[in-house]
């Protein structure tokens, strides 16, 4: 069984769905949530957040979420952690996409805020 999340580094370009996640996250889920607007902030903050769990959006401007996973990957603080994705595109297609970049799993936009933590802790509980 994986050690426990405790922090989450979270890309999400959208100011309100940011808000509302980070605020679920972290009032529901007890998580610390570094939240960045972009892969490129996601980038500049990575080496420092300490992040357990990768939680990134998929379409954003400039770095998406896919490239922006990458970027992080040549980064030793974040070259293990783990990933999910959460994007509106969730056909069984895409998903396969996404979990063939490593993500854990995907979330779906979108997202419940009451349920999202206990989501992202089902994601992480079935991982061997």
């Amino acid at each position: 069984m994986p050690k426990p999340i405790k922090t989450i580094l979270y890309v999400e370009d959208e100011a309100d769905i940011r808000t509302i996640a980070k605020m679920a996250l972290e009032a529901v889920g007890g998580f610390t949530v570094h939240a960045c607007s972009s892969g490129k902030e996601a980038l500049a903050a990575a080496p420092n957040a300490a992040a357990d769990l990768l939680l990134l959006d998929v379409m954003m401007p400039g770095l998406d979420g896919p490239s922006t996973l990458k970027a992080l990957r040549d980064i030793p603080a974040t070259a293990s952690t783990p990933v999910i994705f959460m994007t509106a595109k969730v056909q069984p297609a895409e998903i396969a996409q996404y979990k063939g970049l490593g993500a854990l799993d995907v979330i779906a936009k979108p997202f419940d805020p009451m349920g999202i933590s206990a989501e992202i802790r089902r994601i992480w509980d079935a991982q061997p």
